[in-house]
């Protein structure tokens, strides 16, 4: 370990007993109850702040010079602290099958067959979770506490995958809080297996989904649509599940307002997650307003994906895309919906790269989104906002609060922005984790391959 300061604060953590730590800023949309008292804020919206650790926990937060203590004191000289993130969308099953799945040519249909091929020809219980659990050391190394993922749950493949994710998130108990939503084309809420599938996700105490299409076609309109979705809806409320839907992932589609509406007539409001809702920022100002507003009424969360999508949507060999592909943010946080950030698919069909590091997640979204000049409270919406839609307890520091944070080798959000952060310093339940991502090389073992020896 060679920064002086890891190696401080790594001894005084493993000494044990109360530790103030000092000089060091934090976004406000990052602690639990904002800026304590008298906390100097930046430009930015970035506190100074120091924490009390006792027992393993946060046991108060303060402005510089505000708790009385005799703990010993390690000056953290003005970096930032964040909370360990959340990704509140992704793919553990999909993930991690580049090199095997067929080449897709980085466009949604071609990724939908090239998964649907790779699912059909390998996603076996085993195969399953070796990626999953690849995806998750990713992701513990990098920061991430909580996930919510999609699990693909066609008829004939359902209880497998959801087999595998109930064996995974007991194995990663106490370090990274999984959620799972099914995923099926939405046509397949009408037929018989609907209901064998909305069982088995309330035994693993999940959420029901889908995706805004029918069976083998694109995002757009559905002539069915408001029956899948009471019909979908009415299974959730016999089972008291909340609902994550993939919507309108594509230029044209116009499968939200439908959603806001069921989530209305069923007395839904607060319990139905979107994601993508890329064709809502294509829309006439008058219409995306009316829009966004129908969503407020209903209390639906958002969920942006802008890697993935900024690599999906208008892709056309030899052309330049034209448009990024992300939800209107700004649009939809001035008028009150709730909105978050997330990674998405992970170096498969859907998405050649990733890491499953919603640090990184987030420094892309802020240049991607314009989330910055001012930053104000955008870190947020990869800790505070997911972590309020899925109900988890990670993605903010507060009093009382597991010992769990990132130190970075950052004194402020432009530094941040500028650097992978690399050299970022992970504590978790007031130890330091000295963990590294996998090597990919697992995954080739794990799969049976051999690498030809160079001549």
């Amino acid at each position: 370990m060679t920064n002086p300061m890891h190696r401080r604060l790594t001894e005084a953590l493993a000494a044990g007993g109360d530790l103030l730590l000092t000089d060091l800023r934090c976004p406000a949309a990052l602690l639990t109850e904002g800026a304590p008292a008298g906390a100097p804020l930046d430009g930015d919206g970035t506190a100074a702040v120091e924490l009390l650790l006792r027992d393993r926990r946060i046991a108060a937060i303060a402005a510089p010079g505000g708790l009385a203590t005799e703990a010993p004191r390690l000056s953290l000289g003005g970096r930032h602290v964040w909370p360990m993130l959340v990704d509140a969308h992704t793919h553990l099953d999909k993930g991690h099958v580049m090199g095997r799945a067929p080449a897709s040519g980085g466009t949604h249909p071609g990724a939908r067959e090239a998964t649907t091929r790779d699912r059909i020809a390998h996603w076996r219980h085993d195969d399953l979770i070796h990626r999953m659990d690849f995806g998750l050391s990713c992701a513990e190394a990098h920061g991430v506490a909580a996930i919510r993922t999609h699990l693909d749950s066609h008829e004939g493949q359902g209880e497998t995958v959801w087999g595998a994710f109930a064996e995974i998130r007991e194995t990663w108990k106490g370090r990274i809080a999984l959620q799972a939503s099914a995923l099926v084309p939405f046509d397949a809420w009408g037929t018989d297996y609907a209901v064998r599938l909305a069982d088995i996700v309330a035994g693993h105490g999940g959420l029901l989904g889908g995706v805004t299409r029918a069976s083998g076609g694109t995002h757009g309109s559905l002539d069915d649509i408001d029956g899948l979705l009471d019909r979908v809806f009415t299974l959730a409320k016999e089972r008291d599940l909340d609902l994550d839907l993939h919507v309108d992932e594509a230029a044209e589609a116009d499968a939200l307002p439908h959603v806001a509406r069921a989530t209305l007539r069923h007395g839904y409001e607060g319990r139905v997650t979107c994601g993508h809702c890329c064709s809502l920022a294509r829309l006439p100002e008058a219409e995306m307003d009316a829009t966004i507003a129908l969503v407020k009424e209903a209390g639906l969360s958002l969920i942006t994906l802008p890697t993935v999508n900024m690599y999906l949507q208008d892709r056309v060999p030899g052309r330049t895309p034209r448009w990024r592909g992300v939800m209107p943010i700004h649009e939809l946080r001035a008028a009150g919906v709730r909105v978050a950030v997330a990674g998405d698919n992970c170096r498969d069909p859907f998405y050649a790269y990733g890491d499953h590091d919603m640090l990184d997640t987030w420094r892309e979204a802020v240049r991607i989104c314009h989330l910055d000049h001012p930053f104000g409270d955008s870190a947020g919406l990869a800790g505070t906002a997911p972590a309020a839609i899925c109900g988890f307890g990670a993605g903010s520091l507060g009093a009382g609060r597991r010992a769990d944070f990132m130190v970075l080798e950052a004194w402020s959000l432009d530094q941040l922005i500028a650097r992978p952060q690399s050299d970022r310093l992970l504590v978790r339940e007031g130890q330091v984790l000295d963990i590294r991502p996998p090597s990919y090389e697992t995954l080739r073992i794990a799969r049976g391959e051999t690498v030809p020896e160079l001549a």
